[in-house]
């Protein structure tokens, strides 16, 4: 009898090749909806699935809610009948591989929350069929697709490579970066046998231009916490940095610039009011976690967790030091946020230091406004504010400016001109000098 394997790897192949496989993707956001748009452009029958009704209107309307996505690609991949979202997980039973791109979020413990992941295997599961492909986008610690996925999905009976397929691929999204996208950045895949590696290898293939096959989905599963951490801990190292060279009276700015002349042995990163977004300032306390678990101390992770953790506490005290040259305190003064979403040109705000910086300033008694067109509206200390644009706000003469995030559509010379005293976090007044302008 010819091993099942051998039958069904080869249907999978010619499905994925000929452009008859169904796709589905779980998770409708900043990398679930990319994805499913770029698998639609290609030629695939692409269902996503979310739990959120109204992401799965819009899409089905032809709109688009994330703004790397543009609203015509989906219009015309729904128009020609490849795309479509749902929240019915049952209609999973017809998708020929299914990708999975849910959050991955830490407790308040910063334990790893795998709550999503196991809701969305969980439904996968419950309507698994032979020969499906299942592959994790959702970055997670080292382990969790053979120790957590699998056993789950093997359940009823079915065994992984054999039966089914399942792989882990990590997304590797940089929201509001143009020039590298789904389709241009290299895909890791992993998968828990070779069977489950070559199918996975072969749909990615199908859609972006270069994939990177490992050995194990531990390995890929790695590959993005290392990334990750890597930015975390050298950020950390440029934060302290950055702090060391305010007590010595140096330009940290112009350090990093001098220093970035250097052609090899040398890569510049930015110090700024804390980490933002949804994997940085995250996926290294994943890692730190697995590694606990086997008896390993992350002490470069910790520390640089700690110092990018109190960059807003030091952002605040710099305002204090702003107002100070006007006899002002905190308490009391009317301080403007410029820009609240977690990096430049974006819309997310998970995780943004700037939310930090507001929760301190208003402990201290500071009345709090912003300007982010971004992000209209925001909840602070219970209430829902409402932003402001820049030049209405620079009219009603606030105390104090803090500049959280760059926005690329902000007038910096009118801030400038406009006399108010400014906390720079983001070195975005790098061509001004004026007495009001207090830098990171």
């Amino acid at each position: 009898m010819i091993p099942r394997q051998e039958t069904l790897l080869p249907a999978l192949l010619h499905r994925i090749e000929s452009r008859a496989a169904r796709v589905g993707v779980i998770g409708l956001g900043y990398v679930g909806l990319p994805l499913a748009v770029e698998f639609a452009q290609n030629g695939f029958e692409v269902t996503g699935f979310d739990v959120d009704t109204d992401k799965a209107s819009q899409i089905n309307a032809g709109q688009s809610y994330i703004p790397d996505v543009r609203g015509s690609d989906v219009a015309t991949a729904v128009r020609a009948g490849k795309l479509r979202a749902t929240t019915a997980m049952s209609d999973l039973s017809a998708m020929d591989a299914i990708d999975i791109c849910v959050p991955t979020p830490l407790r308040k413990t910063r334990d790893p929350d795998l709550s999503y992941i196991v809701r969305a295997v969980e439904a996968v599961a419950a309507t698994l069929r032979p020969g499906q492909l299942v592959i994790l986008e959702s970055t997670t610690y080292p382990g969790t697709t053979d120790e957590v996925v699998q056993p789950m999905l093997e359940a009823k009976g079915l065994k992984a490579d054999i039966d089914f397929f399942l792989a882990f691929s990590p997304e590797r999204v940089d929201p509001g970066n143009a020039q590298f996208t789904t389709r241009n950045i290299p895909k890791i895949v992993g998968g828990v046998g070779a069977a489950s590696t070559e199918a996975a290898c072969a749909l990615y293939r199908a859609t972006v231009q270069h994939v990177v096959p490992v050995s194990s989905t531990r390995v890929a599963e790695m590959v993005k916490l290392l990334e990750n951490t890597f930015r975390a801990v050298n950020i950390g190292l440029v934060n302290e940095i950055a702090l060391m060279s305010h007590k010595m009276n140096i330009d940290v700015w112009e350090v990093i610039d001098a220093a970035g002349t250097k052609p090899f042995g040398f890569m510049p990163f930015y110090p700024g009011p804390g980490l933002g977004g949804h994997c940085i300032p995250i996926d290294p306390f994943y890692l730190s976690w697995k590694a606990r678990q086997n008896g390993f101390e992350c002490r470069f992770i910790e520390l640089a967790g700690h110092i990018n953790s109190s960059m807003p506490h030091y952002v605040v005290q710099r305002v204090a030091d702003a107002l100070n040259t006007a006899r002002k305190a905190i308490n009391g003064s009317r301080v403007h946020l410029i820009g609240v979403a977690y990096k430049r040109d974006v819309n997310d705000v998970r995780e943004s230091p700037a939310l930090d910086v507001m929760e301190l300033l208003g402990r201290r008694g500071a009345d709090i406004t912003y300007s982010d067109p971004w992000v209209p509206t925001i909840v602070h200390d219970g209430r829902l504010l409402t932003s402001v644009d820049l030049p209405e706000a620079l009219r009603t003469e606030p105390d104090c400016a803090v500049i959280c995030t760059n926005h690329s559509g902000f007038d910096y010379g009118a801030l400038v001109n406009s006399g108010t005293l400014i906390v720079d976090t983001r070195n975005a007044l790098k061509a001004h000098d004026a007495p009001t302008i207090f830098r990171l």
